[in-house]
């Protein structure tokens, strides 16, 4: 029986996309999260899964982050984003992060299910209502993709809560680890995003938000 995972923070919609699964796919079995941190543990969990239906706002996720971290350490996992965003160029970038297929969390269920099989067969689904335009990324976003990727999971989760805003003390407190524990793992983001300090490590994080226009502009700050 295929393992297929849905992660998404809304139990009602959880729910409704295990339905369409079941209706795709009636020999699945269906897993849910209802965080990053939740869904990394699913995937590890069940390394053969056939597909993920992934939420784009959830704990532990910003904008795009978690589909680039999770195809950058499981680029054998098919991942289809379901959102609340109804715009082309969202679905276009989620596509150019790796995704398999975009649906907003308005479509009908029968059409939920056509992606699910679309997906599950190889292709890549958009509604009629999105197709068209460019897949092409910014370079900026293209490269703070390429480096978010090679993070590890602990790293990942250190990285979001600095770009929450949230102290070592409070993210040593929330890993339950020490000060110091946090201390290293910036290090070895800061190396890896090629960035200075820690302003600098949010930065590079809201380069995937979903509202690109969004992003702040921040003074620098030591680390």
């Amino acid at each position: 029986m295929p393992d297929i995972l849905i992660a998404d923070d809304h139990p009602l919609f959880r729910d409704a996309l295990t339905r369409a699964v079941l209706t795709a796919v009636p020999q699945a079995r269906v897993h849910g999260a209802d965080s990053v941190h939740a869904l990394l543990a699913l995937i590890e969990q069940f390394p053969e899964a056939e597909l993920l239906l992934l939420d784009l706002h959830m704990p532990g996720a910003r904008g795009y982050s978690a589909l680039v971290h999770i195809r950058g350490h499981y680029p054998g996992l098919p991942i289809m984003v379901v959102s609340g965003h109804e715009e082309a160029q969202v679905a276009r970038r989620a596509l150019a992060h790796g995704a398999s297929a975009y649906v907003p969390k308005s479509t009908a269920g029968e059409d939920i299910v056509a992606a699910i099989h679309s997906v599950l067969d190889g292709d890549v689904w958009l509604p009629q209502t999105l197709l068209g335009g460019s897949d092409a990324l910014k370079p900026d976003e293209a490269a703070a993709a390429a480096r978010i990727a090679t993070l590890t999971q602990q790293q990942f989760r250190v990285m979001t809560m600095i770009a929450e805003g949230l102290l070592n003390k409070q993210i040593a407190w929330e890993l339950s680890v020490s000060e110091a524990t946090i201390k290293a793992h910036m290090t070895a983001i800061m190396r890896k995003l090629g960035v200075n300090n820690r302003t600098q490590v949010a930065l590079a994080a809201s380069q995937l938000a979903v509202d690109q226009e969004a992003i702040p502009v921040l003074p620098s700050t030591e680390n």
